[in-house]
Formats: C-alpha cells, sequence, structure tokens
C-alpha cells in the first residue's frame, strides 16, 4: 500500500480496492509547554492538487464502499421524493399591499416565489392557493432561473419595499456564504445596475426602498461592518455606518417590524449592544441604546404602547433565563417597566411586538412555547400573559412569518416527532384558531401507525436527561424490555449496560448536539419515515450544552464543562440499552458540527456503545481550530469553548477531549463522516484529517466530500433528498436492516 494520498480517480475508472492512505509529513504544534506532532495537517491547503486529489480518492473509495447499498439510496429516494409534496406552494402572507407565498414544482429544485395584491385594507384572510396561478398572480423571483448554470445556488437576502416596487436579493453560487447583491425593479422584472459584491447574509433593503445596509467580513470572515448604500448609485460610494473592531463580536442590522426603527446589533456568544436610527433620517449616526456591558445579553424590538415609542427588551442583567421590561425609546437608559409578574419557570427567548398585542416565545418544562400579552394604556400597559396550550406530552409550538405591525392575527407552527407540521392562525381578540396548513405526507402513510413518548435517563452526576423517541406502534416488542410497549414505564437507568446482542431489542439512531444553548425540539421528518418503516427507532438526546431546559442547561455544557455533553450522550446510550429499547451493535449515534464534535468525542469514550457512528460536517479537530485566530469564527468561539491559546488550564481541557488528538487503538465502530470543501464554519480539514487517523488505528471509517457545497451540504432540494438517502442507506446497513422489506 502506497504511502501517498491517493491517485487521481479520473485516471482510471477502475474501483479502488483499499482504501486511499494519507502521507504524513509531522508538523510540531506547541502551546503551554505541550508539543503535539500533526501527521495531517498539510491538508489543509485547499488549492494544492494533492489535497484534492486525496479528497477525490477518499470519495472513490466511499463509493466502492457502499456500492452494494445503490439499489437501497434508489428506494429511499423515491421514498422521499414520493412521500412530498413536489408541486407545493405556501401559505401567503400578507406584506404591504400584497400577498407574498412561494410555489415548488416537480422537477424544479427551488422555489418560485409570487404574489398577488390585497383585496382591501381590511383583507387579513389569506387566500386559498392551488397548483394554477390565482388571478393577478405575479412571480417576484424564480431561484430556479437564477440558479442556470450554477452547481450551487443559495439565497442570503431576501428584502422588500414598503410599497413592493423592489427587491433586494443576495446569491452565493459556490457555498462559502458570501453574497452578491443586487436590486430589482418588480414593475419591470428587470434588475438595476446596482450590484454589491462579498456581502454577509441579511441584507436589507429600507421600508422606503431608497437604501440597502449590508454587512462585510473581516479577514477571518467575521462580520464587522455594516455599510449604506444609495440605490442608483456606484458601491464604491458607499458609507460604513458602523465598524466593530473587537472579534469576539459579530455584527449585523435590520429593522423593526412597525418600520420605525432600524437595529445595529453586535453580539459575542455572552455579551449583547444595540444601537437604533430612526427611519425618518436614516443618514444618522446610530445611537447605543444600553451600554454594552461584559456578560450581559439583551435583545430590542419596537413597540409603540399608550401612543408613545417604547423599547422592548429581554435581558439577562438580573436573572439567567431572562426578564422582559420596557422603556421610553426616547430614553433606553430609564428604569425599565416589567412586562410579567410570574416568570419563575419560564426561559424567555424572544418577544413580537404588533400595534396591540405582543408575542413572547419561551420554553417551560423544556419545550418552545408561546404566549400572547395584549397592550392596554399608559397606566395599564400590559395583560397577564396567556399561554396558548398545545395539549400534549410532546411537541413543539413556534411564531411563524408575521410581517406586519397591524395584524390581527399571528402565524403559529406546531410540531412533533408523529406529527407533521400545522400551520395555523390564532385570531387575538377573541382567542379562535383556524387551521391553514397541514404538511403533507403523501403515498401510502399511515401517521397513525407512528408513536412518540419523552423518556428520561439518569446523568452519572444524577441530573435527568430528557428523550424524545419516536418509533411504530407495530414494532414487535416484548414488555419486559422498557421499549415501546412499555414506553411510558422505564424512566431512569440502572442496571449493567450489556455488549452484546438482544434479540429482542430494535436498531436505534441516537442524535445528539449539544451546543450554543441550541435547542434540538421534536420535530416531524417525512425523510425519517424511511427509517422507521425499516424498523428503527429514532431518538433525540437532550443533552446539556443545548437550551432545552433553560441557561443553566446551556452553562453546564460549553467550556469547561463540556465534556457534560459528551457524557450524557453516552449515559443516554446507555439507559436505552439497559431498558432494552436497543443494544450496542444495534444503535447508531448521529450529530452534526458541533455535534460532530459529539461524535467524534463518544467514539473515543465509549466505543463499544455503537455499531456506528455517523458525522456531518463535523467538528473534530477542535483544540486546533480554536488555537488559530486567523482561522474563520475562531476568535468569538472562545466564549463557547475557552480560550486554549492564552489560557493553559482550557488548553489541557480541550486536549483532553478533542477527538482528533484522542484517536486510540481501540475497537471503533463504523465511522462515517460527510463534509463539504467550500464548508467556511467547519473546514474539510477536520473530518479529512480525523478519518485518516482512525484508519491509522484500524477503524472502518469512510469520508464523503461535497466538492461543490457549503456548510449545509447541498443546495437543491433532489440533491439534498439524495444526501440524506446516501446517509440513512449507510446507517440501514450498518444496523442490519438494509435487507428490511417495507410497505409501497
Amino acid at each position: 500500500m502506497s504511502e501517498t494520498s491517493g491517485t487521481d480517480p479520473a485516471a482510471s475508472t477502475t474501483a479502488p480496492t483499499s482504501a486511499p492512505v494519507a502521507k504524513k509529513v509531522p508538523v510540531e504544534r506547541t502551546h503551554h509547554g505541550h508539543t503535539f506532532v500533526d501527521d495531517y495537517e498539510w491538508m489543509r491547503e485547499k488549492e494544492s492538487p494533492e489535497v484534492i486529489a486525496h479528497l477525490e480518492a477518499e470519495n472513490a473509495w466511499t463509493s466502492a464502499q457502499t456500492a452494494h447499498l445503490e439499489g437501497l439510496q434508489n428506494s429511499i429516494f423515491t421514498e422521499i421524493k414520493t412521500r412530498i409534496k413536489e408541486t407545493d406552494m405556501s401559505v401567503p402572507n400578507r406584506r404591504g399591499n400584497y400577498w407574498y407565498f412561494s410555489r415548488t414544482k416537480a422537477g424544479l429544485d427551488y422555489g418560485i416565489s409570487v404574489r398577488i395584491p390585497i383585496s382591501d385594507p381590511d383583507d387579513w384572510t389569506p387566500p386559498e392557493v392551488g397548483e394554477e396561478p390565482l388571478p393577478g398572480e405575479q412571480v417576484v423571483f424564480d431561484s430556479n432561473i437564477a440558479a442556470v448554470g450554477q452547481e450551487f445556488f443559495s439565497l442570503g437576502s431576501f428584502s422588500l419595499s414598503d410599497d413592493g416596487s423592489r427587491l433586494l436579493y443576495g446569491v452565493d453560487t459556490t457555498g462559502d456564504e458570501r453574497y452578491t447583491l443586487r436590486l430589482r425593479d418588480l414593475a419591470t422584472g428587470d434588475d438595476l445596475a446596482d450590484t454589491i459584491d462579498g456581502t454577509f447574509a441579511g441584507a436589507a433593503l429600507d421600508p422606503s426602498g431608497r437604501f440597502v445596509f449590508y454587512t462585510t467580513v473581516d479577514d477571518a470572515w467575521r462580520p464587522e461592518k455594516v455599510w449604506r448604500h444609495v440605490v442608483g448609485t456606484d458601491s464604491s460610494d458607499d458609507v460604513c455606518i458602523f465598524h466593530e473592531p473587537d472579534e469576539r463580536f459579530f455584527v449585523g442590522s435590520g429593522f423593526s417590524r412597525s418600520g420605525r426603527m432600524m437595529f445595529v446589533v453586535t453580539g459575542s456568544k455572552t455579551t449583547t449592544g444595540y444601537w437604533s436610527i430612526g427611519v425618518d433620517d436614516l443618514e444618522a449616526e446610530p445611537q447605543a441604546i444600553w451600554p454594552r456591558v461584559d456578560g450581559v445579553e439583551y435583545n430590542v424590538e419596537h413597540a409603540v404602547i399608550g401612543g408613545e415609542d417604547r423599547f422592548l427588551i429581554t435581558h439577562n442583567r438580573n436573572r439567567a433565563d431572562f426578564e422582559l421590561v420596557d422603556v421610553p425609546a426616547a430614553e433606553p437608559t430609564a428604569t425599565g417597566r416589567p412586562v410579567l409578574d410570574d416568570i419563575d419557570d419560564l426561559r424567555i427567548e424572544d418577544v413580537d411586538a404588533f400595534a396591540d398585542f405582543i408575542v413572547l416565545s419561551y420554553r417551560r418544562g423544556g419545550f418552545a412555547r408561546v404566549g400572547i400579552i395584549r397592550l392596554g394604556d399608559s397606566s395599564s400597559p400590559f395583560d397577564p400573559l396567556q399561554e396558548l396550550p398545545f395539549g400534549r406530552e410532546t411537541g413543539s409550538l413556534y411564531v411563524g412569518n408575521n410581517p406586519e405591525f397591524a395584524q390581527t392575527s399571528i402565524r403559529l407552527h406546531f410540531t412533533s416527532m408523529s406529527t407533521p407540521a400545522v400551520i395555523y392562525s390564532h385570531r387575538v381578540a377573541d382567542g379562535t384558531d383556524t387551521v391553514l396548513k397541514r404538511q403533507p405526507v403523501l403515498g401510502s402513510v399511515e401517521l397513525d401507525a407512528y408513536a412518540e413518548t419523552l423518556l428520561w435517563a439518569k446523568a452519572e452526576d444524577g441530573t435527568d436527561i430528557p428523550i424524545s423517541v419516536v418509533f411504530r406502534k407495530d414494532l414487535d416488542r416484548s414488555d419486559d424490555h422498557g421499549g415501546p410497549a412499555s414506553a411510558n414505564a422505564g424512566t431512569a437507568g440502572g442496571g449493567n449496560t450489556t455488549n452484546g446482542s438482544d434479540a429482542s431489542a430494535n436498531p436505534l439512531l441516537l442524535y445528539g448536539y449539544g451546543s450554543y444553548e441550541a435547542s434540538m425540539d421534536p420535530y416531524f421528518s417525512v425523510s425519517r419515515l424511511s427509517l422507521l418503516d425499516r424498523g428503527v427507532v429514532f431518538a433525540i438526546a437532550h443533552v446539556r450544552g443545548g437550551g432545552e431546559m433553560g441557561r443553566h442547561w446551556y452553562d453546564q455544557g460549553k467550556t469547561t464543562a463540556k465534556k457534560n455533553t459528551f457524557t450524557d450522550f453516552i449515559d443516554v446510550a446507555r439507559h436505552l440499552i439497559d431498558t432494552g429499547w436497543t443494544s450496542p451493535d444495534r444503535l447508531v449515534a448521529s450529530g452534526g458540527s458541533a455535534g460532530g464534535l459529539l461524535m467524534g468525542a463518544i467514539a473515543n469514550m465509549a466505543p463499544e456503545l455503537f455499531a456506528g457512528i455517523s458525522a456531518e460536517v463535523p467538528f473534530v479537530d477542535a483544540l486546533t481550530s480554536i488555537l488559530m485566530p486567523e482561522l474563520p469564527l475562531t476568535v468569538i468561539e472562545w466564549e463557547e469553548w475557552g480560550d486554549p491559546l492564552h489560557d493553559p488550564q482550557v488548553y489541557e481541557y480541550m486536549r483532553s477531549y478533542s477527538p482528533y488528538e484522542n484517536v486510540t487503538d481501540a475497537a471503533y465502530p463504523q465511522i462515517l463522516a460527510m463534509t463539504s470543501l467550500n464548508d467556511t464554519r467547519v473546514l474539510y480539514v477536520e473530518p479529512a484529517k480525523w478519518v485518516a487517523r482512525l484508519r491509522e488505528v484500524g477503524a472502518n471509517a469512510l469520508l464523503k466530500t461535497e466538492m461543490v457545497a457549503g456548510h449545509g451540504g447541498a443546495s437543491g432540494r433532489y440533491d439534498a433528498w439524495k444526501e440524506i438517502a446516501f446517509e440513512y442507506a449507510w446507517i440501514l446497513n450498518v444496523l442490519g436492516r438494509s435487507d428490511a422489506e417495507i410497505e409501497p
């Protein structure tokens, strides 16, 4: 076996008979008196033909190793495709004098944005949309036309003037999340001469359509500057209105729903700053709302209460799980009025202001909730919070797209592990709900065939870890194992984990993330049915580092408490094994990005518990990346992981778990790593190095690199479904279910 990085697959069409063996080029990295020898750091040279050849060789090997699964991949792709309504339309949302919605058409990868005029100013009932165009329907933007000739296509900005005459849109055609902005005259359908290159996502057109506000990045690809562009002028004349020099902070901007305020926002992982500009003078200097104080996070929404401009501020000055106050917009540092009386069990996440009410998004009992607070006059401005119940043990309720300040109803979304998404309108005046759309699931799917439950595993330190589980009701289970037939019985771990096989155990896919306070809420997935129908149980481990149970849940899974994320996941796996849901030879773990770090860590810490591990764009060379402040996004990450560059204790802590550096001569489960060449968040080099190191110790590890894609993978929906089908086929093969028969 040659010690080269692989051969050029274009030189031969013969399938490889052995895995690529990456060459070793020892590079020493020394910090805090410790030296690490990295044999595969040479792979970081993205433009090197040798690196590209190695990635192509890995792709060829992965293709050869999964060739026998091609039929299964095609079957899963067909199942996904036939269960999703390819020709579909969204529920219209009112914005100004139009109803906006999108259409998808069979055979086309991307959506088509369209609109029709409202019938009158009091028209708040969305029109019923079918497959045929409505009278007066106008195409606003067709991504399929814009994507012609591109291997990758993504929209990063989509912003309209209030009168609907102009559209601002941003396009990325490489996957590196850098967008070219253009303006379109919607009366003629023609683009204006304005072109702005190299912008970050989230640019906005001001309500009048006169100005564009956008963000650019520094050399480390951190959003650092906000610019003002006058429509009709050359971008070289644009004015920088805000610059954030502190490398810990991202910067962005946007307009309030009321249309009266523009906000500039700076945010690190632990600290926020807000500045405002009134839309009556958008060439004015941004004015600070609250002084930026380390450790204080806050969000601002503009409201009109008792005829006065007010700022609603959600902050954690005095409470880790946040509180909500309102202050005069003209004097924002004045003492705030509490908006809520009782917040003891709430983790407040967001507030949306409307003309006559505000909508609160929060977490209670681990789940996403929504409540309404009606607005009164200046003497009694806030009614008590009214929570909108969903009457289920599990599920997630979210605020949908509600662009108009004066609307009388709010758009809401509900979903659960066994319930397709329901979009409905809640009329605030009388509390009535109207279902606007249910996520269609086509084919012979019987939704009553699936069940879900909430389990709890006991972590080693005594913490109860929630687990969301979905499965087919007809699984062949024995009641005495605590599985689906007695799903609500087993709630805590215990007993000894069996490393062998249990013939009555089920194949199970366990997903986890556990970083950035991101909550992995229960949700319905059409593609997941292809696993469930083959007898696979799907579970989400809501481990610490996420935000499911409040701010403390996040704090106990970050920086020098990060290992709780990994041990929680392992304890969940042990609980599912000990209570008969699965067995080690029938358990696959899955996670992506920071969840890929989780996958790499558990592979090292408890390889005996898993038959396979699927890691998407995995952050597996964490210490190397966080030691390099010149890399994209590194410095801002120090508040999430710690600063190993300057703190020897953090260095040693990260060194003790960083997956790449802790690969050992162990019996690893099968591993699939998937990445993208143009990913700017988790560089392709991390999984490439990890797989090379795993293969050194004899692990059965595969690497699949999308050569034209970004952090989220392929851009077109059909290619995205093919990616899912590939991963699911690999998982089913590991679980021994690749030959499982399912009903058509």
